[in-house]
């Protein structure tokens, strides 16, 4: 399928699709640019047995739901082994209904092992997201990963080799790039045969080591107007190569978009597992927002002590689940329902506003649809804000 249609009302019961993200937040090596939630790699026993139990436990929070996909993300999941990941698999099959969901792992190109990730295909994985960032070693090296060009296109070739679909990952807007870079990086992704990319631009997040150089005046990122010519780059190339622009930052070739990603930015429910995942699960008209532990250990212990991994929960007002839905949902091809949006918050969107953003080329309004422009995409903080303080 290239997309799931976008509910028109809320979705909730077990008719209602569930995704199930699994954090493993180990690494072999943290990235100076990475501001996510991870550490360095270790043994931990505790861990996986911790991650089933509270699987067990998110079970009886949805109920009998139906699964669309599971995302293994970190972190590094392709430090897990194949056994690791099946077991996670096979608990997920036989809590919930299981039938043809997208299970994908995200992978560095270095950690690549021929017999683990056939390993990994035999446990139900059909989907790959690999990190290489750029085919160019003196960027590689400036952008602290632990592989060069060579092992990149290795590893693409082995993951297309293995699995039915196949996700690269492209950062651009780094210090010393030029288009003709990004250019090659882009046309050995696609000659390779393929399925999805993602592109990133390089932010500089604070906390990081990239962060801590920028203070000290060495720059990282390039100046944004060449960024947005290099996003041009980027959008043109894919594009012209038969790829759908279907998320501001991904392009998909037909019936290989990201089922799982999708229901981040359709607004479905997804449970977080693992230290420091976040969740979303609507229950009676109200969307229930989870944060676990976010260190192993702590995660680990309330496992053990409560039988649940989550440390927070935040009942959203209707204002802020129907900002969110907003804010996920135009960075779609498909937009929002406008119906569903009323249905959230009980009100409509601000009509003045939304129709001067349409005159300006910024959105598209059809019936019930509504979303960006490819234009209006490129504007989105500022389009979202116009609407939600109008």
């Amino acid at each position: 399928m290239s997309s799931q249609i976008i509910p028109n009302r809320i979705m909730e019961g077990a008719s209602a699709p569930l995704a199930i993200y699994i954090h493993w937040p180990y690494c072999a090596r943290i990235c100076p640019y990475c501001d996510f939630n991870v550490y360095k790699r270790k043994e931990d026993t505790a861990l996986l047995p911790a991650i089933l139990r509270d699987l067990e436990h998110w079970r009886e929070l949805t109920g009998s739901r139906t699964i669309t996909s599971i995302h293994f993300g970190g972190g590094t999941p392709s430090l897990m082994s194949p056994v690791q990941v099946g077991a996670i698999i096979d608990k997920v099959a036989d809590l919930w209904t299981f039938y043809a969901p997208e299970i994908a792992l995200e992978a560095n190109p270095h950690e690549m092992s021929a017999a683990d990730w056939r390993g990994y295909r035999d446990a139900g994985l059909t989907r790959m997201s690999l990190g290489i960032q750029t085919f160019h070693d003196p960027a590689l090296k400036f952008l602290g990963r632990d592989h060069d060009g060579t092992t990149a296109q290795s590893a693409l070739d082995l993951a297309l080799d293995i699995f039915p679909s196949v996700s690269a990952d492209i950062i651009f807007g780094w210090a010393g790039q030029t288009p003709r870079m990004l250019a090659d990086d882009l046309r050995r992704a696609l000659d390779a045969g393929t399925q999805h990319i993602s592109t990133y631009q390089l932010t500089i997040e604070d906390g990081t080591a990239f962060a801590k150089a920028e203070g000290r005046g060495q720059a990282r990122a390039v100046n944004t107007d060449l960024s947005a010519d290099l996003y041009d780059l980027v959008r043109d190339t894919l594009i012209d190569a038969g790829f759908e622009h279907y998320e501001v930052s991904n392009f998909a070739k037909p019936s290989h978009r990201s089922r799982h990603n999708l229901a981040y930015w359709q607004g479905l429910d997804y449970v977080g597992v693992g230290p420091g995942a976040h969740g979303r699960v609507t229950q009676n008209n109200k969307r229930t927002a989870t944060i676990a532990h976010l260190t192993p250990g702590a995660y680990a212990r309330a496992v053990t002590e409560t039988g649940a991994g989550i440390d927070s929960r935040e009942v959203l007002s209707a204002s802020d689940w129907a900002s969110e839905y907003l804010l996920m949902g135009l960075r779609i091809d498909e937009g929002i329902s406008l119906r569903r949006y009323h249905e959230i918050l009980g009100e409509d969107l601000n009509e003045i506003e939304l129709n001067a953003l349409v005159e300006d080329g910024l959105l598209t309004r059809a019936d019930d649809n509504l979303k960006a422009t490819s234009h209006g995409r490129l504007l989105l903080n500022a389009v979202t804000e116009r609407l939600l303080l109008a």
